[in-house]
């Protein structure tokens, strides 16, 4: 069976061999031809039964090119393996990797960029490039999932490295149920800003029969 990174590693799921990876990726209509074939896949999908039949592909912002911004990279060599957070109570080992500043709207902000547990990329050395930022904004909980999203990168060659919010997406724990171990975003990678870029929140079934009432 193939592991999706972010699938097995942080949320816990299996999922089978479709022959592509494209979590990592900067091509935004790659991921997201990607992200709606998973979704479509049931034994990938991580919506529910109902909403899985009347899926007809996720909910985006508009690409915004204003989203897709240069960053300046700093490893932290130094830092300590730590356990995060997820929904379900269940930590996951990380270490932060390093950190990324940038400028949007007119203002230096930073996130923080994580790596999972090297024992696990020992075992799963086709995913040891991959990093992992998990992070919150202003429009969650209204126009984007309340728990945050994710963005993955490739371990940067150098200090320049693009940060493209256009691949924000979110994680499975978005879709209804409770049977992922989603990573909380540390604090630190709390954005005061709207990012309206990427993933939006998903109207499944359930909620939306819920709101009705």
């Amino acid at each position: 069976m193939r592991l999706l990174f972010l699938a097995i590693f942080v949320i816990g799921l299996l999922v089978p061999v479709n022959g592509q990876t494209f979590y990592g990726s900067t091509d935004v209509k790659a991921f997201r031809d990607g992200r709606d074939h998973e979704f479509r896949n049931k034994e990938e999908s991580p919506l529910k039964e109902e909403d899985l039949a009347a899926f007809k592909g996720l909910n985006y912002f508009p690409v915004d090119d204003a989203f897709r911004v240069s960053a300046r990279f700093t490893r932290t060599p130094e830092e300590k393996y730590f356990q995060m957070p997820t929904s379900s109570g269940i930590s996951k080992k990380f270490v932060k990797y390093g950190v990324l500043r940038f400028d949007l709207f007119g203002t230096e902000r930073k996130l923080s960029v994580y790596q999972i547990d090297k024992e696990v990329l020992d075992k799963f050395p086709e995913y040891a490039d991959l990093l992992f930022i998990p992070f919150r904004d202003a429009t969650n909980r209204t126009e984007t999932y309340a728990g945050g999203r994710y963005i993955d990168i490739r371990q940067p060659k150098d200090a320049a490295v693009v940060v493209n919010f256009n691949l924000a997406y979110n994680p499975n724990c978005a879709y209804g149920t409770d049977k992922y171990n989603c990573p909380i975003p540390p604090r630190e990678n709390t954005l005061d800003v709207a990012i309206t870029a990427g993933e939006k929140r998903f109207e499944y079934l359930e909620r939306a029969n819920r709101d009705l009432k």
